[in-house]
């Protein structure tokens, strides 16, 4: 029996090429093509599926992994919708406050509208040029 020679696995735009003109073949047969294989000591090829999988997607370059969001905690991420709380308050969590940089202190004014609330962020010469 003449044993394959290993070649190293496709990559890129090359593997993106290749699996486009293997199109009629089965998944195992795409990834063995381009070289997702090993051969086990008992002469066994053995297709590695996840290699073949993972290499594709950084070939099309699809971001699985979210961005982490500094603090090393996973959670919830932000909806961008609150409710009004039981005692009629509206709490604006963390998530959106770390975004903006807010302080503990920092002002805003609040302007009613018929449907809708705005905040407008009071900067420290404002401040200061009202208190004189």
């Amino acid at each position: 029996m003449a044993k394959k020679k290993k070649t190293d696995p496709l990559e890129g735009e090359a593997l993106i090429e290749k699996v486009k003109e293997l199109g009629n073949l089965s998944k195992e047969e795409k990834a063995r093509a381009c070289g997702y294989f090993t051969v086990t000591k008992n002469g066994v090829e053995r297709v590695n599926m996840m290699k073949f999988l993972n290499a594709l997607i950084d070939a099309e370059g699809i971001e699985l992994d979210s961005k982490a969001n500094g603090n090393g905690r996973g959670g919830r991420s932000a909806s961008y919708r609150i409710s009004v709380q039981s005692n009629g308050n509206l709490l604006i969590g963390s998530a959106y406050t770390k975004q903006m940089g807010l302080q503990p202190g920092d002002e805003f004014e609040i302007t009613l509208g018929r449907k809708h609330i705005h905040l407008k962020q009071l900067d420290a010469q404002e401040e200061t040029a009202e208190a004189s």
